[in-house]
């Protein structure tokens, strides 16, 4: 455990959140801004400071990132104790791929219930007020978080390190996938196709305009990547059918 395995691993979750966040920043924000400006969640664009602002605290979410996998992969006394192993074989592929379903629904969870704890007024201000300050969210803001926010986000590495086998492709994989999909839930445009929130697969899919609600409103639409737990827990808003209907039905 150096100092140069810890550069290395916010190197790599620093780039993964750069490359995307960056990538549709540049289509959405700058490329394709006048054609597509009528079509976007909210009509206003955030401000420089604003993305500025995203931009800073993400990078002190990317450092407090890369302490958690420092800690427990590059320490063998902590190491040994964890899911973690690197033969395929060990587990077979069926394993492999099945993995990443379940690490899916286990991240989809552990965010849901921690989502709405960081909503309770007690926990709020100390909390998650910082990634709410983006009430109109870009790219950038997939990792504005306070630390302390940062912290209890990167508790899901903890939770798969001792819970189900780990290999370093799992980490590898997920973690694209997950920043793609943060990224799109900030893009500030829906990319799913019309009638898509009340398709019946659709309905059970988080999207950009149910998660741009949570950050206007603050309140309801708690899910990451499905609606699963908000529809269960009554908590999915009563106006997002009607909202992305109006989204989607722009010239």
């Amino acid at each position: 455990m150096t100092f140069y395995d810890y550069l290395k691993i916010i190197q790599n979750v620093g780039s993964r959140y750069f490359s995307v966040a960056g990538v549709a920043f540049l289509l959405c924000y700058i490329i394709f801004r006048q054609t597509r400006a009528s079509r976007k969640i909210q009509l206003k664009f955030p401000e420089n400071k604003d993305f500025l602002r995203e931009i800073l605290h993400s990078i002190s979410t990317i450092l407090i990132f890369g302490l958690v996998p420092l800690f427990l992969l590059k320490n063998p006394e902590i190491r040994s104790y964890t899911t973690f192993y690197l033969k395929i074989s060990d587990y077979g592929w069926i394993w492999f791929f099945l993995a990443f379903p379940v690490m899916f629904i286990m991240h989809d969870t552990y965010f849901y219930w921690m989502h709405r704890l960081m909503h309770h007024p007690r926990m709020f201000k100390l909390f998650h007020l910082v990634h709410h300050r983006s009430t109109n969210p870009s790219p950038w803001a997939a990792y504005a978080f306070h630390p302390l926010e940062a912290i209890i986000e990167i508790g899901i590495f903890v939770v798969f390190l001792f819970t189900i086998p780990m290999h370093a492709l799992h980490f590898f994989l997920f973690f694209f996938m997950s920043i793609i999909y943060n990224v799109y839930g900030h893009l500030g445009w829906e990319i799913y196709p019309k009638g898509f929130s009340r398709h019946w697969l659709g309905k059970w899919i988080n999207t950009s305009v149910n998660h741009n609600q949570h950050h206007q409103y603050f309140k309801g639409n708690y899910g990451l990547y499905f609606l699963f737990w908000d529809r269960m827990m009554g908590t999915i808003r009563k106006d997002y059918d009607q909202r992305f209907d109006e989204v989607k039905n722009r010239s």
